[in-house]
């Protein structure tokens, strides 16, 4: 164990030390979460996360134990930036501790297989693998699957799109599917893989290249009382002009053949031109009604039996056949009854100075669906995360929606699904900023997700936040049998004073409700 000092910066590794990462997201949390402890991160040493290291600040390539050209994938790097050397040391101690806890941990389980071939001799029915090592590692480890006749679902990221392509096509030849890589959500079979909500069946297929689109689509049908047959993640770049949207088109066979699934639900960002018209192709000879949400685009010719939705809200009532209901809460509270929806009329009527909305979002495209929203009503917004028509430019006296979840956000430290308190900072500004008139929000709960977002957003908010006159509007992505309780979560918003909606769209729609009072 090696120890670079840099100052209060204290960064140490381990040779061959591999631990998901999801799993070194959480623990960079918990060191964070220490007095005195201003940052902390715990990496694999891709050379990627060195310099999303270097960039946010966390690390001294400079030095001479640092640079050395065999720290590679397989060794981990855990660094702290503290107010003092002896608090960063022992944030350093406890992340030796939180390390040797899955070790201790293990040795009182059954023998756990540390490669597919073990595996496979271990679970010779299993037809499904879940790769999530270093993304230089992922590709190798997924033909290895594919090879064997698995499925294969990467979460790993940095895979170059060259070689998904290339391991697509050879999944499509051998007659297995490849979902991803930098697939974060499925549901396959009614189990929940990575970020991913419990669900009831049904009959209703999902296809998506967008983790938090799958997430808030399913759970909106959920909350209707409709049920998932899969809903099968693809990864954000299929659809691209370099992958052909293989997975897409192989998903969307699946579930053509699947006798449980009635209907087919499509989601993704606008694809490329020539992708959309083979994968629109494809649901032209399906005989199932289908749903094509391509969120942030335009309308597409559609075959006769394919509905559009602009929206993840009108994809889940099509494929749902009814409106979006309104989720109880305990106590007897309800999102969007008589009271709650008095209550947001009050606060609209309440003019005050500001004339902004600021919009903080954890999912990705929970943070464009709000984009077409305000689009379709006038309101020009600006966003890290542009949709075509909207600027990426973000504009300090322009209405902004910002993705946390991007790159320039998570550098360093956890997905702000993992860790929320990534964004308090961000809503401390806005809440103190006089031209803010309202604050639109996402909380997503489920699998994988910080176990308690809503108690931690009311913790965030300053103590006089009802006597500033500035509305914070939240929806809640999740399901009644998650981990959190969904219920349990929009009790914690309402009763600090937290306006919710059903819905990501609904609330959109009550924050520019806002914005047409005071602008």
């Amino acid at each position: 164990m090696n120890i670079q000092d840099a100052g209060f910066l204290k960064t140490r590794f381990r040779r061959q030390f591999y631990l998901d990462s999801v799993a070194l997201m959480r623990m960079s949390r918990t060191l964070a979460s220490q007095d005195n402890v201003q940052e902390a991160a715990m990496m694999m040493g891709t050379p990627a996360n060195l310099e999303i290291l270097s960039n946010a600040g966390l690390l001294d390539l400079t030095s001479s134990d640092l640079a050395e050209p065999d720290i590679g994938p397989g060794d981990l790097i855990i660094t702290v930036r503290a107010r003092s050397e002896s608090d960063a040391l022992s944030a350093l101690d406890e992340a030796e501790q939180l390390l040797s806890q899955p070790q201790q941990a293990g040795k009182s389980r059954q023998w756990q297989p540390r490669s597919i071939r073990s595996a496979v001799l271990e679970k010779p029915d299993a037809n499904l693998v879940l790769i999530s090592v270093p993304g230089a590692f992922a590709i190798s480890e997924a033909r290895k699957a594919i090879r064997r006749g698995l499925h294969a679902m990467i979460f790993s990221d940095n895979v170059p799109v060259e070689d998904e392509a290339a391991l697509k096509r050879e999944a499509r030849d051998l007659g297995v599917l490849v979902m991803g890589p930098d697939c974060g959500t499925c549901v396959i079979n009614g189990v929940p893989l990575a970020f991913a909500n419990q669900l009831p069946r049904g009959n209703i297929g999902i296809v998506g290249a967008s983790g938090t689109g799958i997430q808030e689509v399913t759970c909106l049908l959920a909350g209707m009382g409709k049920g998932i047959s899969h809903a099968i993640g693809v990864g954000g770049r299929d659809m691209s002009s370099a992958v052909m949207g293989i997975s897409t088109l192989m998903a969307i066979d699946a579930l053509d053949a699947d006798e449980a699934t009635q209907h087919i639900v499509l989601i993704c960002k606008p694809p490329a031109p020539e992708v959309a018209t083979a994968v629109l192709k494809r649901i032209a000879e399906s005989a199932k009604p289908c749903t094509v949400c391509f969120i942030g685009g335009q309308p597409p010719e559609l075959p006769a039996n394919a509905q559009w939705a602009g929206t993840l809200a009108s994809a889940a009532e099509q494929a749902g056949g009814t409106a979006i209901l309104a989720m109880e809460a305990p106590g007897g509270l309800i999102a969007g009854d008589a009271a709650a929806a008095q209550a947001h009329a009050t606060s609209v009527g309440k003019v005050g100075k500001g004339s902004l909305l600021r919009g903080l979002f954890c999912g990705g495209t929970l943070c464009a669906e709000a984009q077409v929203i305000c689009r379709a009503a006038g309101v020009v917004v600006t966003s890290n995360a542009a949709i075509p028509d909207v600027s990426s430019e973000l504009l300090t006296e322009g209405h902004t929606l910002i993705d946390l979840g991007s790159d320039e956000y998570t550098q360093g430290k956890p997905h702000p699904m993992i860790d929320p308190a990534v964004r308090d900072e961000l809503l401390a500004d806005a809440l103190n900023d006089s031209d803010t008139a309202v604050v639109l929000m996402d909380v997503v709960i489920g699998y994988g997700a910080h176990a308690d977002p809503a108690g931690q957003l009311i913790e965030s908010l300053p103590a006089d936040f009802s006597d500033r006159g500035i509305p914070v509007i939240a929806s809640v992505t999740g399901t009644e049998q998650d981990p959190q309780v969904r219920s349990r979560q929009i009790a914690i918003l309402l009763s600090g004073g937290v306006q919710v909606a059903e819905s990501n769209a609904r609330a959109t729609s009550m924050a520019i409700e806002h914005l047409q009072i005071t602008v």
